[in-house]
């Protein structure tokens, strides 16, 4: 890394509107903070842009000076890559814009935005797009990998529903993405994560949802983990569309609809939204209720915007996390005789395994219509280790790594590139699949000094 003079450095600050945060200034620590707490990293300094200007201006600084540098939106990552060590972190995450065309149904989003900014915008006119399901996650990290949540199975990935994209690519240009202009680029902005470039302006498509929707929990005892994810796995082959049902296994959470014995006893919970008529919504869910004898459901209509942060509570940020994952096309006893296996020895009160649900509507891109080419896949699997005290980190992160073997023999192609954890450079190929060698001559035509590195890395060589 090249030094820069006091000079250079006052100049940087002077063209940048946002604030440049060095390590000695009083909101250091707090800035560089983000959800995974295993991540402690020390940017030499941050810069806290508000404009595609500060952005530039920040990537000129860069190349001039030659810096390593991380790119933040809502730093929510698992492995951490909104943080680098001695070089300058790209903060985005005050530029919250958001801008709802109601007539077209076209929501314009700024890469600071968590869940909550775009739902809350997008709600307001009982529109939406498919995100994930934590509040707490930003917008641009989450469609760069892919995106998926509880209206994919209706509308789509993420990405499915992107129009176009301002991109601010190595050489410092401002360009537009789309399948009309810099088709290329487009394509492999659609789930290649941070690798091309910094994307100031997002684009979506938007759907009529809710207001109101019919979501909530239905909770079984852990003794019946083995007849509860069977019938799931037979159930969700051929629900409607317009249906989505997760399934986790954790210890219980201290729920008001459960009795107070049940807290922290290992259960198997049916997490479910039905993005359509709640009447219709009734009849479909009726037959999970039939799955065992539940201790206990909390189901209703409720709005959109609090199903989507029911969650929040339990992902708070300041824990220590680590994940797995795999993807499934069929859920078969192997796979489910290792989640059973493994749920029952939580090394944590916070661990979970949980089975989210895609399938529907994710299946109509071709894979190679955009970077993102897993489209065989309808469950993705994440082991998720979460615990307190660096004292833990081995156990949890091994019982993470060992599910994760157990369970690999039945897994489907690829994997979701927003779950690999810090430690899985490996998995990027894999990963990505088909799209692999188009995404490494993509990188070797907008980054071919691999600058944009912290991230799931694509090598141009």
């Amino acid at each position: 890394m090249s030094q820069f003079s006091q000079t250079e450095l006052k100049e940087f600050k002077t063209n940048v509107a946002g604030d440049v945060i060095l390590p000695d200034d009083p909101q250091y620590d707090d800035v560089r903070q983000i959800w995974n707490a295993m991540i402690d990293r020390r940017p030499s300094m941050m810069v806290r842009c508000t404009s595609a200007a500060d952005v530039i201006h920040s990537l000129h600084f860069i190349n001039q000076h030659h810096l390593p540098f991380s790119i933040r939106g809502g730093g929510h990552n698992i492995a951490g890559n909104a943080v680098c060590d001695a070089g300058m972190m790209i903060d985005l995450s005050l530029m919250k814009g958001v801008h709802i065309d109601q007539e077209r149904q076209q929501g314009t989003v700024e890469p600071g935005c968590t869940l909550a900014d775009f739902d809350a915008a997008a709600q307001a006119y009982g529109l939406a797009t498919p995100l994930g399901i934590n509040s707490t996650t930003g917008v641009a990290g989450l469609t760069l990998g892919g995106g998926f949540g509880w209206l994919s199975r209706k509308y789509g990935m993420t990405i499915d529903n992107l129009l176009s994209m301002e991109v601010i690519t190595a050489d410092g240009q401002q360009r537009h993405a789309s399948e009309s202009e810099n088709a290329d680029l487009f394509w492999g902005l659609r789930g290649g994560g941070g690798n091309f470039g910094i994307v100031t302006r997002f684009e979506y498509q938007l759907h009529p949802v809710g207001p109101n929707v019919l979501c909530g929990l239905i909770v079984f005892p852990f003794d019946q983990a083995k007849a509860v994810i069977t019938r799931f796995a037979r159930f969700t082959e051929t629900m409607p569309d317009e249906l989505n049902v997760w399934l986790i296994t954790r210890q219980a959470p201290p729920l008001p609809f459960l009795p107070e014995d049940v807290h922290g006893k290992e259960i198997v919970a049916l997490a479910m939204c039905y993005a359509g008529d709640p009447a219709e919504g009734e009849r479909h869910i009726a037959p999970l209720r039939e799955f065992g004898t539940a201790y206990g459901e909390h189901i209703g209509v409720q709005p959109y915007t609090d199903w989507q942060q029911a969650f929040d509570p339990l992902l708070t940020p300041g824990a220590r996390n680590y994940w797995k994952t795999h993807n499934f096309s069929t859920l078969e006893e192997g796979p489910i005789d290792a989640i059973i296996e493994y749920a029952s020895a939580l090394p944590s009160s916070q661990c979970e395994i949980f089975i989210a649900t895609i399938g529907g509507q994710t299946h109509h891109a071709l894979p190679e219509a955009m970077a993102y080419s897993n489209r065989d896949t309808n469950y993705v699997l994440n082991v998720h280790a979460r615990w307190e005290t660096a004292a833990e980190d081995a156990h949890c992160i091994a019982w993470a790594r060992e599910f994760f073997a157990r369970s690999q023999p039945f897994a489907s192609s690829g994997a979701y590139i927003n779950f690999l954890t810090g430690d899985e450079s490996d998995r990027v190929a894999f990963a990505y699949g088909m799209s692999y060698e188009r995404l490494v001559a993509l990188k070797q035509k907008f980054d071919p000094a691999n600058i944009f590195r912290v991230n799931q890395n694509i090598s141009p060589i």
